[in-house]
């Protein structure tokens, strides 16, 4: 008889989700599917509101990534008001935007992930967690936090809320940064450089072995990509074109605000998620995991993927680096923590590169802005991946329309495609345990939604 394997909640992940596994007669995996816990209400009950005050209220959509939508907010609005942002007012933006990828990065890497591999993705339960890792491991886990900390410390001292932040305002930002702050946060910033530095030379000797050795093509998917560059090609997190990568590397690059005219979002019946998909390509969408249909991924992998260089040398190097190991594009969903690493590597370097402009202490931080009719869109990279905010304004700055894609909605085609590979791939003749139930769970965790 046909039963149902469910997976609930999936462990070490930033919200809540389940996963459901679906066995024929002969104990064979028919179809999975993962469900996400996803309100989608913030595009409702924001309407009405001025639109300067959404940057302070779409923060609490997430309390993991609350600067990304915020600056995204901030971006959605100053389209609205058709006013161009001080450059410093950027700068300020992008910095804490930056600082803020750096510690979800280690969070995620560290302690979400890191036990499946620095424990071993097998062990007991019991002990693969963070508290696992603090008895295994006490000194990295010590440094991790500590270098956390420290960055996340930033947030707080320079916008004083290190989360659901206020410091964002339509045409730049509200304070400008002091010289006494520049120069502390430029010694910090090189301190978590050099642990990311050696975070990265640690993974590959200890954790990414394991993707091969241990752990060959789980989850591991062909879809297309996507994500920000800069007039270059190059990657950025803050601002820039959007380029959308087909399976075969072709890749095509389109401004933020024409995002309608080549992607679409999908209701299904199994997840409160909306699923975005390629409508651009002419071929519909479809969850068929032999032959999908619309799907790209986005997040870090795909960044690194559909971004022709890194415009920072260290990065650049490990870019060099993973390509002449995995090709372009890269489609094994591990190496996603492989590109986390990559890009943390970017964050920190971006982030000094910032914090050693000489304009960084200008005191125009902000331009004007007066409420009007308009339409905007905001978009930024998140650390789950790219971040778009939609607002359309009445003539008094109130917010008539809007529409929101996070940064995980682009992948959750791409995690049920993952995790049903997975677990057709780990599960034979209705036999499974703790240690098969909990690969499959690390095939959504690679995504980090």
């Amino acid at each position: 008889m046909a039963r149902i394997i469910h997976i609930k909640p999936i462990t070490r992940i930033e919200g809540h989700a389940s996963i459901h596994i679906y066995l024929d007669e002969n104990g064979y995996v028919d179809n999975t599917k993962v469900a996400f816990k996803s309100l989608r209400g913030f595009e409702k009950f924001v309407e009405g509101k001025p639109a300067e005050e959404l940057p302070r209220i779409v923060s609490r959509i997430c309390g993991i990534c609350p600067w990304m939508h915020h600056i995204a907010s901030n971006k959605a609005v100053d389209g609205c008001f058709s006013v161009t942002p001080s450059p410093v007012g950027s700068l300020l933006r992008e910095l804490m935007l930056t600082i803020a990828h750096v510690e979800d990065k280690l969070l995620h890497f560290f302690f979400l992930s890191g036990a499946d591999f620095l424990i071993g993705s097998d062990k007991d339960y019991s002990v693969r967690n963070i508290m696992g890792l603090v008895k295994e491991k006490p000194e990295l886990t010590r440094k991790v936090v500590k270098i956390r900390h420290k960055a996340k410390m930033i947030l707080d001292r320079f916008s004083r809320k290190a989360i659901h932040p206020v410091a964002g305002v339509p045409g730049g930002f509200i304070k400008p940064l002091l010289e006494d702050e520049r120069k502390e946060f430029l010694a910090t910033m090189s301190e978590v450089l050099d642990f990311v530095l050696f975070a990265m030379e640690y993974a590959k000797k200890e954790v990414f072995p394991q993707f091969n050795d241990q752990l060959p093509g789980l989850g591991t998917i062909t879809t297309g990509f996507i994500g920000m560059v800069d007039k270059d090609g190059a990657l950025n997190l803050y601002d820039g074109n959007l380029c959308l990568m087909k399976p075969d590397g072709t890749r095509m690059e389109f401004d933020p605000a024409d995002y309608t005219d080549y992607l679409a979002e999908k209701v299904v019946p199994f997840s409160y998620g909306k699923f975005p998909y390629a409508k651009v390509w002419d071929e519909g969408f479809s969850l068929d995991s032999d032959a999908p249909k619309g799907i790209y991924r986005s997040n870090t992998l795909a960044r690194i993927n559909v971004a022709k260089t890194i415009s920072t040398p260290r990065a650049q190097a490990e870019l060099e680096m993973f390509r002449e190991q995995f090709g372009r594009p890269a489609q094994a969903t591990l190496l996603y923590h492989y590109a986390r690493l990559i890009e943390a590597v970017y964050a920190c370097e971006r982030a000094i590169e910032i914090l050693k402009e000489p304009r960084i202490t200008h005191t125009n931080v902000r331009a004007k802005a007066t409420p009007k009719a308009g339409r905007g869109v905001g978009c930024v990279e998140a650390p789950r991946g790219t971040l778009i905010h939609d607002y359309t304004t009445d003539g008094n700055g109130l917010i008539t329309k809007a529409n929101l894609i996070v940064g995980t909605t682009h992948n959750l085609a791409a995690i049920n495609l993952s995790v049903d590979k997975a677990s057709k791939d780990l599960i034979k003749d209705g036999v499974y345990d703790e240690a098969i139930l909990n690969k499959i769970e690390m095939a959504v965790r690679a995504y980090d939604p």
